[in-house]
């Protein structure tokens, strides 16, 4: 199995750190980038990490991870209360995928207690902060190790 993972990441979250900090925490985007850049590398992964605020670029992406990867990590944003395109996307996808959210979406608006993508995950992490995406990647490692 392979060991790269796709870290995809939905709108706004360009503004990590600026937008919402109260919600959202003060790290930016290239600070969870780096951090698991680092964890990657102890975990013996290639990391692909992205950002979109595109609908058809993250569903590119994915379409682009199923020959490559050996899991995927995404954090849909506001695409995962919307976009059935992008469930049809991860369908198809023949390997582990975890939903990540910042916040703990079910604490908030009703709108975002629904999720297309959370049918499809193998896992969800929610309200961790961006530490979700270390726990993802870890969690990752441990179901493509256990695949071999």
């Amino acid at each position: 199995m392979s060991r790269i993972v796709y870290m995809l990441n939905g709108p706004n979250l360009n503004l990590l750190g600026k937008r919402q900090p109260e919600i959202y925490g003060c790290e930016t985007l290239a600070d969870v980038e780096g951090d698991c850049r680092k964890l990657a590398a102890e975990l013996s992964l290639e990391l692909e990490f992205r950002q979109s605020n595109a609908e058809h670029q993250i569903i590119d992406w994915i379409h682009e991870s199923r020959d490559r990867a050996g899991g995927l990590v995404i954090n849909p944003a506001a695409f995962t209360h919307t976009s059935v395109a992008i469930l049809d996307a991860l369908h198809c996808c023949e390997f582990p995928i975890i939903e990540v959210h910042i916040s703990n979406v079910h604490k908030r608006e009703v709108f975002r207690h629904h999720s297309f993508v959370s049918g499809v995950a193998t896992g969800v992490m929610a309200g961790f902060g961006t530490h979700g995406y270390q726990l993802a990647l870890r969690h990752l490692a441990k179901l493509i190790d256990s695949a071999k």
